[in-house]
């Protein structure tokens, strides 16, 4: 029963269904968040990017202490399933106060505002993202099965992308009208919802007993699982990787409207299609690739090709490129190849996931895929937060002109010739980074198999004498010396 319920693809489909809201979520916060402050409430750019930022501040307080409380949570539905249906209605329903329009004028009470609202969103996403990013651990334990089911919840997380990157951009026609926004986030709160509910009802999860640690630890004690040098580089491809696809999402409109003059006419509802229908293609091909191969494959494939047609779309970076059908095609085309590179990071990462929690059990002794979660979570979210304020202040930089934009006038051209570099060299220096941390990451499906033989070995499932090559593996994934490993106090100090 446990075999075909692996097996099946049913399974894979249900556990997928959470990153709709994974995906789409922060697509939307990305793409729409800070154009929504800037151009239909008239906030400063700068001022606009510090608020994700802000909300990373209050997600290190909040996502190392939901890894503790999922860890030491014992449920009949099992741990983490019982926080994901808890978070189900409440990351619906903070998502959609993010966007309600409150009519504050005030430059402080409406940043005061946002500032909470986006705090109580985060809070949201961490009850259901935290427990979800370690419930693969705890369903399935072969690593190529692991990967297939990491691929399809990639597949998913893509579809999101598109969703949350399409519906906006039909509705918003005119991004300087608030109450587009949140018929937006109204559509949106309730897809949430059914998708992740769906997750809870079509999954499972070992039982087992909760770790006794005391709460009041969460924090120093949540922060040991960077001790693991896996862990380390794998934070590294995931603060660059998924940069890199911030900084495309979070300066389109910008790019689209400003440098080409081109969001209206349905002309950006078409280049998100095609760059989020070209990440979707990618990530079904990457999500094949590496369970036959490895999977930081798909950045070192992926990234390279992504970087040469991020350069040419310099030669279309201005105004009217996109007025004339051959130029448009051009931009689509790119758009396309920079759109399948795009997948690339997000398949290596969530499937590279799924193998940290081993890594840190064979450390520490604790099987505590929820904290290593948490902070994986908190990683992701600081990604977007530094993204968000990177771009605002970038924005301000290049002489972006907020009241140019409540006016629906044009920025000036000194402004969009910035803007149009800042949407390509940015990428690229995190592409760059990417790849060499992609690199220097140890972990491969021999590497993995070395570990979990190694733990089954110390938990006496095992009878095998460890090889010299074997010993020098785990020391190479883990950081530590072979004695070393396997002891509690390297969590708790």
């Amino acid at each position: 029963m446990k075999k075909n319920r692996e097996d099946s693809f049913l399974s894979k489909c249900a556990y997928g269904m959470a990153d709709i809201y994974g995906g789409g979520a922060f697509v939307i916060i990305s793409t729409f968040f800070t154009v929504f402050l800037t151009k239909a409430l008239g906030m400063s750019p700068a001022l606009a990017g510090t608020i994700p930022l802000i909300g990373r501040v209050w997600d290190a307080i909040t996502d190392p202490i939901m890894g503790n409380i999922v860890d030491r949570t014992s449920s009949k539905y099992g741990a983490k399933r019982f926080y994901i249906l808890i978070g189900s209605v409440v990351s619906a329903i903070t998502f959609l106060m993010l966007w309600m329009s409150t009519g504050i004028t005030g430059t402080a009470g409406q940043y005061t505002f946002y500032v909470l609202m986006y705090m109580l969103f985060s809070t949201g996403f961490t009850i259901v993202m935290v427990p979800y990013n370690g419930l693969l651990p705890d369903m399935v334990d072969d690593y190529a099965k692991r990967a297939h089911f990491a691929g399809v919840r990639t597949i998913f997380s893509s579809f999101g992308a598109i969703l949350a990157g399409l519906i906006p951009t039909i509705i918003i026609k005119d991004n300087t009208d608030a109450g587009r926004y949140f018929e937006v986030a109204v559509i949106f709160s309730v897809l949430f919802l059914i998708c992740i509910l769906a997750t809870f009802f079509g999954t499972w999860e070992k039982d087992k007993p909760p770790v006794k640690v005391p709460l009041a630890k969460s924090l120093s004690q949540s922060f040991s699982v960077y001790k693991s040098f896996s862990f380390k580089m794998f934070i590294c491809i995931f603060l660059a990787g998924q940069g890199a696809a911030d900084f495309v999402t979070g300066l389109a409109v910008y790019y689209v409207d400003d440098v080409l003059n081109a969001y209206s006419g349905g002309r950006f509802t078409i280049l998100m299609g095609v760059l989020l229908l070209a990440q979707f293609a990618g990530t079904i091909i990457f999500s094949t690739v590496i369970r036959k191969t490895s999977k930081k494959l798909p950045i070192l494939v992926g990234f390279p090709i992504r970087i040469v047609a991020t350069i040419a779309l310099l030669a279309f970076s201005y105004e009217g490129a996109a007025d004339n059908t051959a130029g448009f095609a051009i931009i689509l085309i790119l758009s396309f190849i920079i759109g399948v590179g795009m997948a690339a990071s997000s398949v290596s990462i969530y499937a590279i996931l799924s193998d940290m929690a081993d890594v840190d059990e064979l450390i520490s002794s604790i099987s505590r895929p929820g904290t290593v979660s948490g902070m994986a979570t908190f990683v992701r979210k600081i990604a977007t937060g530094l993204s968000s304020t990177i771009i605002g202040l970038l924005l301000a930089m290049v002489g972006y002109d907020e009241n140019l934009a409540a006016g629906k006038l044009r920025q000036s051209a000194s402004t969009q010739a910035g803007i149009a570099q800042l949407y390509v060299w940015i990428p690229i220096l995190m592409m760059v980074l990417t790849i060499i941390f992609a690199v220097i990451f140890p972990m491969n499906k021999k590497e993995y198999d070395v570990i979990k033989k190694d733990i089954n070995r110390r938990k006496g499932e095992d009878t095998s004498v460890p090889t010299d090559e074997e010993k020098a593996i785990c020391e190479k994934v883990t950081g530590f010396k072979y004695d070393d490993l396997w002891k509690k106090e390297n969590a708790i100090k």
